[in-house]
């Protein structure tokens, strides 16, 4: 994280072989790799990043920089799933209400993604709290209050196979991951393929950690020294920090980028039943799935919860008969396809994906209210 890069001219970026500034928004394979390489190792330094792609740290730096700064691909951390409560919360709107009550769950800081579909319901909400007390009153009082919302449904998270932050983008050639296995600032992955989501009261995390995880989140490639100076410490206490969070598992860093744009167009999710003796082996199966984002079970007769991204509608028949061939006793009971991300682990997307804001996380007020406590806040 902290080799010295020199500062981009124009005429360095325009004479890069493999620049897209100016001309088409989407990735270059160069591109795909260099995301592949980050979401491998999000906080490896550009020296070992240009090893693993067959460039120098400069070149790979500033592809970096020109994807970051043009919202396609960004990294970013958060608490590890372990510490909380997770549920996502089918939202049903009145007519013409949606894009208010989209717009009203992306600014919620405890709602960290917001999906509209296509389906029975209108909205897909996930969202955190700390326990199940408060995650009723504020699906209940605050996405349930709001005007528009004709109803909600929650299934509550209960295992985590995979998520957003395992997927990978598969564009690296294989001497690249070699090149990048082991780096010591990768948060340290779960146990294969479960997180069991903690549903007891959890105190919010001591301040100079939620000021690290505040800053991490907007950047999740901050050097100790910018780390230190946003969250109001020391460069030795902000990597000392880091690194007890990292070796404890209490963090998880992510990096993400404009799907649409990397030729994953068409996101679905399905709900699906399997029985419960097979639920984990099926489970741990369906994260190895290239295609699959999200495997988790959930609450409900509709017990795992399953998001893959597609290269288009076309490959919706393909990816279904793949799931009938391979897993016989899991059940599909709904496929919702995904019209518009509008927000994702609290990037604010637009249409074609691309990060427009970052919204802090926090929990939800009433929890706070509950431990004398401040939301969490953060540039």
């Amino acid at each position: 994280m902290e080799d010295a890069v020199a500062p981009d001219s124009c005429s360095a970026v325009d004479a890069d072989p493999h620049s897209t500034v100016g001309a088409d928004p989407r990735f270059s394979e160069l591109d795909l790799a260099l995301v592949d390489a980050l979401q491998a190792a999000p906080r490896a330094p550009w020296s070992q990043i240009g090893r693993a792609l067959g460039v120098d740290a400069t070149t790979a730096a500033r592809r970096w920089e020109r994807l970051r700064a043009n919202g396609l691909a960004w990294v970013t951390a958060y608490s590890a799933p372990k510490w909380v409560t997770v549920a996502y919360v089918e939202v049903r709107c009145r007519p013409r209400a949606l894009e208010t009550v989209s717009l009203a769950l992306a600014g919620m800081p405890w709602v960290f993604s917001v999906d509209e579909t296509a389906g029975d319901f209108d909205l897909l909400a996930s969202v955190t709290a700390a326990d199940l007390p408060s995650l009723g009153r504020s699906v209940h009082g605050l996405i349930g209050g709001l005007k528009g919302v004709r109803s909600t449904r929650t299934r509550l998270g209960i295992t985590l196979y995979s998520e957003g932050g395992d997927w990978r983008m598969r564009a690296m050639e294989p001497a690249g991951h070699a090149e990048l296995t082991g780096h010591a600032e990768l948060a340290a992955p779960r146990a294969p393929g479960a997180t069991v989501y903690s549903a007891l009261t959890r105190h919010p995390p001591a301040p100079d950690d939620q000021a690290l995880l505040a800053a991490l989140g907007a950047d999740g490639r901050l050097s100790y020294t910018e780390l230190g100076a946003k969250a109001g410490m020391s460069e030795h206490t902000a990597r000392r920090r880091l690194q007890r969070l990292v070796r404890d598992g209490d963090i998880t860093f992510r990096c993400d980028l404009a799907h649409p744009l990397a030729g994953l167009s068409t996101v679905v999710l399905y709900r699906t039943a399997v029985p419960h003796t097979h639920l984990a082996a099926v489970g741990h199966a369906l994260s190895r799935l290239e295609e699959v984002r999200l495997a988790v079970s959930v609450s409900g007769s509709d017990n795992l919860l399953i998001m893959v991204w597609l290269r288009g509608l076309h490959a919706v028949d393909p990816f279904e008969t793949l799931l009938a061939e391979r897993f016989p006793l899991l059940r599909v009971n709904d496929r919702t396809v995904v019209l518009r991300s509008r927000k994702r682990m609290g990037r604010l997307l637009d249409p074609a994906g691309r990060a427009t804001g970052h919204v802090p996380f926090a929990m939800p007020r009433a929890w706070f209210s509950a431990y004398g406590a401040s939301p969490v806040t953060g540039t």
